[in-house]
């Protein structure tokens, strides 16, 4: 076997790697070895068909296989020789003119990983912004759901309703004088103030009286998630069946009963719990940002030219579609197109911190234990339907790629542990305000790594949202690989069109 590299420049390689025919003849005969025993022929005995007969049969079968088999041993022996790490799957093309009995020659292009000097955590130090929970905080959330759960009760009649009452009605949606799908209920209960309908809808009923009938017109919102429905404008026969006023909920240990707890203190724990569980992911963030900052502006690195593509086309796609979901998107979409090279500073800097924390975790043995990846399998399924759920499982097992994608995460967040672990920490208290306002200005402190000014529509992408865990792409096979099994599809839960739905908002992938 000859290997030859072509193409030598920064992290761009290219080989020809000539397989000489009599190798690729051996493994044919290894492969009719192989299957002779089991191969069955009129007028031979199991086992006995003679080797040229085997050969005739499955002929261009066993030559694909044995071809597949040397050049993947072929890539192997180049990745090991050179010590290549790959950073994406190697092209691999056979020569046009190759026929059975001749040497093969492989043209070979690949992306390699760049070396990483991992660095010293002398000197590593940051700053942990600590918020202490206010109790009034906490008085605040119970206030709220005291709102949540106020009864109603029957007006007196004739009663205009009024901002806070509650109506129960029946209504039937139209467009154009034509019933659409899920735009009709009966006996639903609507609070007047609470938001729930889409804009303009509580408003008109203000002053309906029960047994009124009347038709409202309504604009959809154009993020709407129902095409058909998208800044439409639409008409509601309403029957107005009942106005109900609402009672007062007294805060007390009988309203914790009602929730299926023993005391009113006991739902201020669990709820000040909630709130310390909230405030020290924000302190988390400020400090995972802090710390990428440091490292990035510690390391500058070529980083592999189809990674970053990758990454910045995950990040383009999103943005795309968000921008789809504005009210103006032609204005959205010329916003994001003409800060196109600042999210593709964004895309270099993910991929350098995904690399160097990848660098960084295997080199102080962090890893992702097997039962954590069940874990996080387990975790992911329970999106799917239960009959999919082995499916999905089985689909992650059999591709490193999606298993990668799934660990990622996890993996990064235990190198960021790491790092907390090694650095020199000095906690400083502050307000939530504070830790917010220092959350938002890490996110704009590195002009060259994101928008200083425009955001994209809504959610812009993350400077410190980097893949984590990359991993050397296996060697490629010759033949083409069976297509897989997608993953299967996440269940959708229909709901009516009458109730306000906004488009969900995505920022980027996380890391």
């Amino acid at each position: 076997m000859q290997i030859v590299e072509t193409t030598n420049e920064g992290l761009k390689r290219a080989y020809t790697v000539k397989i000489p025919a009599k190798d690729i003849a051996a493994k044919i005969e290894g492969e009719v070895a192989k299957i002779a025993p089991q191969v069955r022929m009129p007028g031979f005995r199991p086992g006995k068909v003679p080797a040229n007969l085997v050969r005739k049969m499955h002929g261009p079968a066993l030559h694909q296989e044995a071809l597949n088999t040397t050049v993947r041993e072929a890539m192997d022996k180049l990745l090991v020789e050179h010590k290549l790490r790959p950073a994406m799957q190697p092209e691999v093309s056979l020569g046009d003119g190759y026929e059975e009995g001749k040497d093969a020659e492989l043209s070979v292009a690949v992306e390699v990983l760049p070396a990483i000097t991992v660095p010293s955590f002398e000197g590593l130090a940051l700053e942990k912004l600590v918020v202490e929970v206010d109790e009034a905080e906490v008085d605040e959330q119970v206030a709220r759901l005291a709102s949540g759960a106020k009864s109603f009760t029957d007006a007196k009649k004739g009663k205009k309703a009024e901002t806070g009452d509650q109506l129960i009605i029946d209504f039937v949606g139209k467009l154009d004088g034509v019933e659409f799908e899920g735009g009709k209920a009966e006996d639903a209960a609507l609070e007047i103030g609470s938001g729930r309908f889409i804009p303009g809808f509580e408003e008109q009923l203000i002053g309906a009286k029960a047994g009124d009938e009347k038709t409202i017109t309504v604009t959809f919102p154009a993020d709407y998630p129902a095409e058909n429905l998208k800044g439409k404008d639409a008409q509601f026969d309403i029957t107005v069946k009942a106005v109900k006023v609402a009672g007062d909920t007294k805060i007390d240990d009988d309203f914790a009963k009602n929730l299926g707890l023993e005391s009113l203190e006991q739902l201020k724990g669990l709820l000040r719990g909630q709130i310390e569980q909230e405030l020290a992911g924000l302190t988390r963030t400020q400090m995972k940002r802090a710390l990428l900052d440091q490292l990035a502006a510690g390391h500058d690195f070529d980083v592999p030219p189809s990674m970053v593509e990758a990454e910045f086309s995950q990040i383009w796609t999103q943005l795309q579609q968000e921008a789809q979901n504005e009210a103006d998107p032609a204005a959205a979409l010329a916003e994001i197109e003409a800060e196109k090279e600042d999210y593709r500073g964004i895309a270099v800097r993910r991929v350098r911190l995904g690399l160097l924390l990848s660098e960084i975790g295997q080199a102080n043995g962090v890893e992702v234990s097997s039962q954590e990846m069940q874990m996080l399998v387990a975790q992911a399924a329970q999106q799917y339907r239960p009959e999919d759920r082995q499916r999905f499982a089985e689909y992650i097992s059999q591709d490193p790629l999606a298993a990668a994608q799934l660990r990622a995460p996890l993996f990064e967040d235990k190198v960021v542990d790491f790092l907390f672990d090694k650095a020199e920490v000095t906690e400083r208290k502050v307000s939530r305000d504070e830790l917010q306002a220092a959350i938002e200005a890490e996110e704009t402190a590195e002009p060259a790594a994101k928008p200083a000014k425009k955001a994209a529509p809504k959610k812009a992408a993350k400077k410190d949202e980097a893949p984590a865990e990359e991993k050397p792409a296996k060697a490629a096979k010759a033949e083409k690989p069976a297509k897989k099994e997608a993953a299967p599809k996440a269940e959708k839960a229909e709901k009516p069109a009458a109730e306000k739905k906004p488009a969900a908002k995505k920022a980027p992938a996380k890391k």
